[in-house]
């Protein structure tokens, strides 16, 4: 392969890593904990964009179980934002033979 193909294919590679982060920003997983009593809502590169309470589980004398469970559904969601990033962003490693790239 000649250096200015490589170049173009490299540029195009780019080009093409760039747009799916973009659509990544746009992809919405949710991660829940307490049977979905609470839901945290990630975009595709790890930002949290909502969470959600059920009602039932507000009791002031249950602020620690709250807490727990928000916490469980944010390691949820992060879990999978990173697992659907990593999905995307992996078949460019695969087309070049680059071990370790997502």
């Amino acid at each position: 392969m000649k250096m200015d193909q490589i170049l173009k294919q490299a540029k195009k590679l780019q080009a093409e890593m760039a747009k799916v982060q973009e659509e990544l920003t746009h992809e919405v997983v949710e991660g829940s904990a307490g049977g979905g009593l609470v839901k945290v809502k990630a975009n595709g590169q790890g930002d949290i964009v909502g969470i959600t309470i059920d009602e039932q589980v507000i009791d002031p004398e249950e602020k620690e179980m709250l807490e727990d469970l928000v916490l469980a559904a944010i390691s949820d969601a992060l879990t999978k934002s990173r697992e659907l990033a990593q999905k995307r962003m992996g078949a460019f490693g695969k087309g070049f033979g680059i071990p370790g790239l997502m």
